[in-house]
């Protein structure tokens, strides 16, 4: 049983591991690359002003900052489908840097 919702896909546990593993700037620049991807897939964000709250209780490495916690939530959010195919992306975009 996995403990976490991306660990169920070999790539997506790999892409997470890696981009927890880079500087913060291209940290940054793989969280764009995950929200533009899933928007592009149709995924959209709803707001909920409970979410904050939430998110304090459930604190993880990625939570700490605005705009990873929301790249995961869009890479989350995804299909299986689409979040295996945007880490694959991702851990090329990753070695390629």
């Amino acid at each position: 049983m996995y403990k976490r919702w991306y660990d169920k896909d070999p790539a997506v546990s790999l892409a997470v591991s890696l981009l927890r593993n880079a500087s913060i700037e291209n940290q940054y620049k793989y969280a764009e690359f995950i929200v533009k991807k899933a928007q592009e897939n149709g995924v959209r964000l709803e707001s909920n002003p409970l979410t904050g709250a939430f998110n304090y209780i459930m604190r993880r490495w990625y939570d700490n900052d605005e705009k990873l916690a929301e790249a995961f939530e869009y890479l989350q959010k995804s299909s299986v489908e689409h979040q295996k195919e945007i880490a694959l992306e991702l851990i090329h975009l990753i070695q390629d840097s």
